[in-house]
């Protein structure tokens, strides 16, 4: 595999890995409008897999940066940690939805 791909490889990872993560963080979200704090509970645990995901992939690139091998930054590598910060942001105030939520459904 050559540097491009493997940094595409990444890249995709990011991306993914942080639109999974707020889609289930807005999944939780709306579970616990209607109640359901299981299940509310279950879809901030699966955010914050897909965050740990894309954590690992981060961590990954910033190994490479530290050994010498830099990585090209171009608009799409940039999109990718946008969309990671995105839901890392969406799944702190997700998480406190569910907390309010349960307070009013009390």
């Amino acid at each position: 595999m050559t540097e491009e791909d493997s940094n595409l490889q990444v890249t995709m990872q990011l991306i993914i890995s942080g639109g999974n993560a707020k889609g289930a963080a807005m999944e939780a979200i709306n579970a616990a409008k209607v109640g359901d704090f299981d299940e509310a509970e279950k879809k901030l645990k699966a955010a914050d897999k897909f965050l740990s995901e894309a954590h690992n992939a981060q961590t990954g690139m910033l190994t490479e940066e530290a050994q010498g091998h830099h990585a090209e930054v171009n608009l799409l590598m940039v999109h990718g940690q946008d969309h990671v910060m995105n839901a890392i942001t969406f799944r702190d105030l997700a998480g406190q939805m569910v907390d309010l939520y349960k307070q009013v459904k009390k």
